[in-house]
């Protein structure tokens, strides 16, 4: 509803704090029809799951072309304005969710993203 400045640290993640096991238990899906993207890796033993007790840091959506990054601080994460947002501007980052070559197609299927931008690159997956 109003314009962010750059550098901007507009909200913090927040969910429950789980470990990987947790969260793959949690998001874990033998058929591959699941994208874990409620979750943010947060560093080797800490995820957060906004599924629980998030906010609405939790809609922000990918783009390949994002005007907000997320930055880690001290175990927390933030969403910060990569550029001066206009006001009614849909915030957005980059996902950078990692795959696998040895990934089953149909779960890298789960990751396709249509944000649209000129430099798309029709996935929420870091290239390899």
């Amino acid at each position: 509803t109003q314009r962010i400045e750059k550098a901007t640290r507009i909200i913090e993640y927040l969910g429950e704090r789980i470990t990987h096991a947790e969260g793959d238990w949690r998001y874990g899906d033998e058929q591959g029809t699941q994208a874990h993207v409620l979750l943010f890796i947060v560093d080797q033993e800490t995820v957060i799951d906004a599924g629980i007790g998030g906010n609405d840091a939790m809609y922000i959506n990918h783009s390949c072309e994002p005007n907000c990054e997320t930055v880690t601080d001290s175990g927390r994460v933030y969403i910060e304005a990569l550029r001066t947002i206009t006001a009614g501007e849909e915030l957005t980052y980059d996902y950078q969710l990692e795959g696998s070559e040895n990934d089953d197609p149909k779960l890298n299927a789960l990751f396709t993203c249509q944000c649209g931008a000129q430099t798309c690159r029709g996935t929420m997956l870091v290239p390899s």
